[in-house]
């Protein structure tokens, strides 16, 4: 049996720290549940209800456990749980890894996915020896678009239909950033 994956701590700009998740981080599960969008595109409960949240927490543990990926936490210099960015390992033995990220409300607007991403990357890059990392993005999530682009990735087309959000299909951007972009 393989070793589970250790989630590293990571610091990150603006005083930024990437963590595992904790019990603790449940308030973070609740926020992020009564956004409009962030439970349509994650495994976020909505309604929220602490047995649900717990299990969200859990299933982030377990992401590390059976070597899907890497779950982080985005937590501001005061100790405040604000995002979440992951680094999914899926088709890691073709060389790829994805990632995804989202910000609650009250803390989006100061860069704060720009920074997690890029800390992540960085690792991934450095660390990991990860030669593509990999993204996808709603053409109408500017915000998301930005950070993406801000963070050196680069879109390389338009999946038509390519994910189930709610209940229907989506059309995403599909943006990489290879090793050599860096």
């Amino acid at each position: 049996m393989q070793q589970p994956l250790d989630v590293p701590v990571l610091a990150a700009d603006g005083g930024l720290t990437l963590r595992p998740w904790r019990l603790a981080d449940l308030p973070l599960v609740r926020e992020a549940a009564q956004d409009e969008y962030i439970p349509s595109i994650t495994t976020v409960p909505s309604p929220y209800s602490e047995p649900a949240g717990v299990a969200f927490v859990e299933r982030q543990w377990a992401r590390a456990t059976t070597r899907a990926g890497y779950p982080f936490v985005v937590v501001t210099a005061d100790d405040r749980p604000v995002g979440q960015v992951g680094l999914w390992l899926r088709d890691l033995e073709q060389g790829r890894a994805s990632l995804g990220y989202w910000v609650v409300k009250s803390a989006r607007g100061h860069g704060t996915a720009l920074a997690a991403v890029d800390a992540v990357v960085g690792w991934a890059l450095r660390d990991l020896r990860i030669p593509r990392l990999e993204l996808w993005v709603e053409p109408w999530n500017l915000a998301s678009v930005r950070t993406a682009e801000r963070a050196g990735f680069q879109r390389e087309g338009l999946l038509r239909e390519w994910q189930q959000v709610g209940d229907e299909r989506r059309d995403m951007f599909m943006y990489a950033l290879v090793s050599g972009d860096r």
